[in-house]
C-alpha cells in the first residue's frame, strides 16, 4: 500500500492539482496539509468521486489538515494532545484496517516558527514537545506507526540547497533540529534517508527568485515510522515533477510503500 504527504497550500487553489495528482499515483493514503479550509467547507465531493474517505480538522483561512483514504478512516482523532488551549488546526490521526493487521497514521502540519524573537518560536518548541510525548505513546504500542508532513523542519545541512541562507531562520534553528533528532531516537525511521544519503534531495521550492529554476530547494516533508512499520516498507520517493505543474503548491508529495 502506498501512504503519501502533501502539503497542497490551498485546497480551494490547488484542487485540479491535487486531484490530478491522486488520479496519476492513486495513493492508499494520502495526508494534506495547509488546506486553509473550515471543515464544512472542504470540497469532499471530488474526492469521494475517486473512491476516498475523507476526513478534516479545519480552520477558517490557514493551517488545516485532511486525511483521505480508499478504506474506512477508524478512530478518528483532532488535534494533537498536551495543550487543550492550542486552537490551531495542525494534527489530525486515524487508523485503518490492513489484510496485515491495523496501521495508524498521524497528519501533521508543524508550526513555522518564524519570525525568531516572536511567541512563534517558543510555540513551535512547545508542539514538538507534545508531538515527542504523543508518538511516544503511540511507540509503546507497538503496531505499525507513521508521522507523516510538513515538519517545518531542516533536519541537517544536506536538506538544503544554500544552508548557510537559512541560519537565521526557525527551520534550521538547533533547538527545531534537535527535537527532530529526538523523535528519530525514540526509534522512528526517516523514510527518505532511509532509502538514500543523496544531497539535492528537496520538498519544498519558494515561489520567489526562480527557486525551483535554479533547484534552490530544501527538505522539511517527513515521513517517520515506527519499527513495525518500517519492517513493511517495500519502497519511498519523492513527486518531484509535480512542482513543475500548473499553479503548483511550493511543496511536493513523498511518500512511502508498505506491504499490506
Amino acid at each position: 500500500m502506498k501512504i503519501a504527504t502533501w502539503n497542497i497550500n490551498g485546497v480551494k487553489a490547488r484542487i485540479d492539482t491535487v486531484l490530478a495528482w491522486l488520479k496519476e499515483t492513486s495513493p492508499d493514503v494520502a495526508c494534506l496539509q495547509e488546506i486553509k479550509s473550515v471543515d464544512e467547507n472542504f470540497p469532499r465531493q471530488p474526492f469521494e468521486d475517486l473512491g476516498y474517505n475523507v476526513e478534516t480538522h479545519g480552520q477558517k483561512g490557514f493551517n488545516g489538515v485532511a486525511l483521505l483514504a480508499k478504506s474506512p478512516l477508524e478512530d478518528v482523532q483532532r488535534g494533537l494532545p498536551g495543550n487543550d488551549a492550542d486552537e490551531q488546526a495542525r494534527y489530525i490521526e486515524a487508523g485503518i484496517s490492513t489484510a496485515g493487521g491495523a496501521i495508524r497514521f498521524g497528519c501533521l502540519y508543524l508550526p513555522n516558527g518564524n519570525p525568531l524573537g516572536t511567541e512563534k518560536f517558543p510555540y513551535k518548541l512547545e508542539w514538538m514537545d507534545r508531538l515527542i510525548a504523543h508518538a511516544e505513546r503511540r511507540l509503546a504500542e507497538e503496531t505499525p506507526f507513521l508521522l507523516l508532513g510538513d515538519y517545518n523542519v531542516i533536519p541537517d545541512p544536506v536538506d538544503a540547497k544554500n544552508p548557510e541562507n537559512w541560519i537565521g531562520d526557525a527551520l534550521f534553528q538547533p533547538e527545531s533540529r534537535r527535537r527532530f533528532r529526538a523523535l528519530t531516537h525514540l526509534g522512528l525511521t526517516e523514510a527518505v534517508r532511509s532509502c538514500s544519503e543523496e544531497a539535492d534531495i528537496y520538498t519544498f521550492w519558494d515561489y520567489q527568485a526562480g527557486a525551483w529554476q535554479k533547484n534552490n530547494g530544501i527538505r522539511i516533508d517527513h515521513i517517520l515510522m515506527s519499527a513495525q512499520a518500517t519492517d513493511r516498507m517495500t519502497g519511498c520517493g519523492i513527486d518531484k515533477h509535480v512542482r513543475g505543474w500548473e499553479k503548483p503548491s511550493d511543496h511536493v508529495p513523498v511518500w512511502v510503500k508498505l506491504a499490506a
